[in-house]
């Protein structure tokens, strides 16, 4: 096999969706590693999640073409791996100052940063020299001989120098016993305005300016920049901010709030974590509000639809989105199908798209095709919010703590536990009474599933 099919450029592959570039987090490899075939050799962060990328070729790895933290554009090479060292060195190919021999003989390995010079080296010029510094002892001037010097008599009279005109001092306005005040206290009133009638001076005129005299000034950090940090919008981020503002802008927003009485659907999650088949499975008021939204949404499907222009896109499918916080910032997976999965295995997905969010190993293709989210506010101990719908979706439901708090039941005051739930939808597609009986429709759920289960089925 010859030098130039050993060596094998791994481009940065397409990770989805329109994608066009990716960050290079992190390497997993390094120049001089033997490597299998599908092994992850590269973390890269693009703008819908970050992911590991796997060796297209096994051998070892002869360059590393971009450093972490670079932004490669979809299709650049990124890595070179020698699909064959057993067979010996590859030998490199001479670089010449005038480029020619080294861009005949193709890309020569190198590390990321350095590489062939392909020019000619050229000398700085030098500077000129100034003529006092072009000797370090200078000769003493040659003084020339005496001539005969003419003097011109001085001017009969000398023109009259005009007088400068005469300072008129302005007299200081000030009652006498503010004049003895500035005194005692050693303040020149000259030095002051005064705030009192025709720009007289004023004991408190004379008070402030002690004060400022006496107290210390204060740094000015209005625009200390050691003190700041500059965080680079991009990736994840950035994606956010451009999708939250396009529907802001775009998306007509409504809200609406829902307390409720939650004490009975809390009591329901208990008796579940009871059951055999439940023990090992973590169960969250979560679970309980997805099942709700998609036992509501199938009572009222132009919630889950999507605007497209001269027409309204109704789906008989259920992607739900479940908005999570990470550090690289707010993702959005998505459950494919929920609304045909039975409530155990929703209970799994759910855990499992919190796990693999958290991880950062949330892939592109699980942030797709969303039509319904929830965002969990409560785990923040925060009541209630507006959220902003994500692009192509027609609602959003925000969930908040349960709290105890007081509350009137069967005629008397109670400590129960209550949320609050925010819908926010579009009102293009979605009227109040429409949205008020969809929201209308979870909290009944959540305030008593049972009975809400036996009168929708």
């Amino acid at each position: 096999m010859s030098a130039m099919t050993r060596i094998k450029e791994f481009t940065l592959p397409d990770l989805g969706e329109g994608l066009t570039e990716g960050e290079i987090l992190k390497w997993l490899v390094a120049v001089g590693d033997d490597i299998e075939l599908n092994q992850p050799i590269v973390e890269v962060e693009t703008a819908k999640a970050a992911v590991e990328i796997p060796a297209k070729w096994a051998g070892r790895v002869s360059s590393l073409f971009c450093e972490e933290g670079a932004v490669v554009a979809v299709g650049s090479p990124i890595i070179a791996i020698d699909t064959d060292p057993g067979a010996g060195d590859v030998p490199a190919a001479p670089a010449t100052v005038d480029g020619g021999q080294g861009a005949a003989a193709g890309r020569t390995p190198v590390l990321v940063g350095y590489g062939p010079r392909t020019t000619a080296a050229k000398r700085r010029p030098r500077r000129a020299v100034p003529e006092a510094q072009a000797a370090t002892v200078r000769p003493e001037p040659v003084a020339p001989a005496a001539t005969p010097v003419a003097v011109t008599p001085p001017p009969v009279s000398a023109p009259p120098v005009p007088a400068r005109p005469a300072v008129v001092a302005t007299p200081v306005l000030a009652k006498p016993p503010v004049r003895k005040l500035a005194r005692d206290l050693g303040v020149d009133l000259r030095g002051l305005a005064g705030t009192g009638p025709l720009g007289s001076i004023t004991r408190e005129d004379v008070q402030r300016a002690v004060e400022a005299a006496t107290t210390p000034a204060r740094p000015d950090v209005r625009f200390d920049e050691s003190r700041e940090q500059r965080v680079p919008v991009k990736g994840v981020r950035k994606l956010t901010a451009e999708n939250m503002v396009a529907s802001a802008f775009t998306a007509p927003h409504v809200t609406e709030f829902l307390t409720v009485d939650v004490t009975r659907g809390m009591r329901a999650l208990d008796r579940l974590r009871e059951q055999r088949e439940w023990r090992d499975v973590r169960i969250s008021p979560l679970l309980l509000v997805a099942k709700g939204a998609l036992l509501a949404l199938a009572r009222h499907p132009m919630i889950n639809s999507t605007w497209a222009g001269d027409t309204i896109v109704v789906k008989d499918y259920v992607n739900l989105g479940i908005a999570a916080a990470t550090e690289r910032g707010l993702i959005v997976p998505t459950i494919k199908d929920a609304a045909r999965l039975p409530l155990r295995q929703l209970a799994d997905e759910l855990n499992e798209l919190v796990r693999t969010a958290r991880a950062g190993r949330t892939t592109p293709s699980d942030m797709t095709g969303g039509t319904f989210t929830i965002t969990n506010v409560g785990v923040y101990g925060v009541d209630a919010g507006t959220p902003i719908l994500p692009p192509g979706e027609s609602a959003i439901l925000a969930f908040g703590t349960v709290r105890e708090a007081p509350w009137a039941c069967k005629g008397k005051v109670k400590v129960r536990q209550v949320t609050t739930l925010s819908l926010s939808f579009d009102h293009r597609i979605i009227d109040g009474e429409l949205g008020s009986k969809f929201l209308a429709d979870i909290g009944r759920f959540l305030a008593d599933p049972e009975a809400a289960l036996l009168a929708w089925s």
